[in-house]
């Protein structure tokens, strides 16, 4: 098939792009982000295209914006295409181009949303505009949304949305949206686009020790903070054993016919971590998601340094691969022992979808119509997504927000980095893979 992408298009990912992260929406977690500029400037652009989008918001200020364009197949499943429209932190101190200044600087956007994933909204944005200019209509129905606080809890986004509002997605039983379909460079002449059908699920757990409070100079064998230490310590060096699930499989199989290494991880005593070391880099696809994680991140107890304190309390950040959480809160409550307590500070549900289904093979195929150079295959996410809100109604998530960068670009590592940016040949990349799969999914 021809590029069926109008010229203006290419123009307006770029625009857009820009244009969003300029709208400052940081989510620090403490409530006082507002994205409802940003989801104005998108309901602007989707009400130019001859859509009807609603605003949304559970609390003022956390605006989420949805939409449905029709289908000319009434009988077919709806697809859910989403982004949100938060963003972490930046520090301008740090970066080289100011992170909300949205520069074009030698042919790379720069600022905080680059990657994560305001490039992504506004390929959405510039694939339905053409769509409206040149009289496409989609197989199926599809639902935009752009939601509100994915960065953290997503209560005022897609869980609000989820929980209040599932009559606007009636219908939508597959969604796509962030952290798929960009360019991995194995070191060995090779281009990877990992799709992802899976993600573990968070435990982010908040750990509890309490002790006797007294001075200092005092013997005191119930001191809070040692117990917490010595908790956070087992939990730190705890090597948690390999769980291999349905996508990870099929990622490893793929991989081992791409380097001719032989790979049964359905065999006994079948080595993941030897066949990694035979991958090297491109291990780190796969090496996050062989297992659950539990990570340490932060400590808080006592006022004073002569004061032993009465309580300590800890944070992990803990994820689970699918079909492991009941294990992992087994293995919480062990190395964890009496003297501590724990619960889920967050936590929401593993996600996994088959890669079986026509619209994985839709997918796989528009990569392969502007990448042929490159080898498709699944891998599941170490962390999360809106998926798993959205997962409520019954819809499978796929990450597919597809790009092509060239060697030397690390997309991974700029999710949440310092001089976050993407280059625009790879918006122009993305939004023509994107249009191809949603005229044909």
């Amino acid at each position: 098939m021809a590029d069926q992408v109008d010229p203006q298009a290419l123009d307006e990912v770029v625009r857009f792009t820009s244009d969003l992260i300029r709208i400052d929406t940081t989510n620090r977690g403490d409530g006082a982000c507002r994205e409802r500029p940003a989801a104005e400037y998108v309901a602007e652009q989707l009400a130019g295209a001859g859509l009807e989008p609603t605003l949304l918001e559970r609390t003022p200020g956390r605006t989420n914006v949805v939409a449905r364009i029709e289908g000319t197949d009434p009988s077919a499943d709806a697809l859910l295409v989403h982004g949100h429209l938060d963003v972490v932190p930046a520090e301008a101190a740090d970066w080289r181009v100011h992170p909300f200044s949205g520069e074009i600087v030698d042919g790379v956007v720069w600022g905080r949303g680059a990657i994560d994933m305001k490039n992504m909204d506004a390929m959405i944005l510039a694939a339905v505009r053409s769509w409206a200019r040149t009289g496409v209509a989609p197989r199926r129905d599809i639902v935009i949304a752009f939601t509100a606080d994915e960065e953290a809890s997503a209560l005022d986004g897609s869980g609000f949305l989820a929980d209040e509002h599932a009559g606007l997605f009636e219908g939508c039983t597959e969604g796509i949206s962030e952290s798929g379909a960009f360019t991995f460079h194995d070191g060995r002449g090779n281009q990877l686009y990992p799709i992802a059908a899976g993600e573990r699920g968070t435990g982010w757990l908040k750990l509890t020790a309490r002790g006797t409070a007294g001075h200092g100079s005092k013997v005191n064998r119930d001191n809070a903070v040692s117990r917490l230490a010595a908790a956070v310590t087992r939990i730190g060096e705890y090597r948690w054993p390999v769980r291999i699930t349905p996508t990870v499989r099929a990622a490893l199989v793929e991989l081992a016919g791409l380097y001719g290494l032989e790979a049964d991880p359905d065999a006994p005593g079948f080595d993941v971590d030897a066949f990694m070391e035979k991958l090297g880099p491109t291990a780190a696809l796969v090496e996050p998601t062989v297992r659950n994680s539990a990570n340490p991140t932060m400590l808080q107890s006592g006022y004073k340094v002569n004061v032993v304190p009465g309580e300590a309390t800890a944070y992990v950040d803990g994820r689970y691969v699918p079909g492991g959480e009941e294990e992992f809160r087994a293995t919480l409550d062990l190395l964890t022992g009496p003297d501590v307590d724990w619960e889920f500070h967050h936590r929401e549900v593993a996600l996994q979808a088959p890669v079986d289904t026509p619209t994985y093979a839709r997918m796989r195929a528009a990569v392969e119509e502007f990448a042929p150079e490159g080898r498709v295959l699944p891998y599941c996410m170490s962390g999360g997504t809106d998926a798993k809100q959205f997962s409520r109604l019954g819809i499978r998530g796929y990450g597919f927000s597809p790009l092509r960068t060239p060697e030397g670009f690390d997309y991974q590592a700029l999710f949440h980095g310092v001089d976050e940016r993407v280059p625009v040949e790879a918006l122009h990349f993305g939004t023509r893979v994107l249009d191809r799969f949603l005229r044909t999914a």
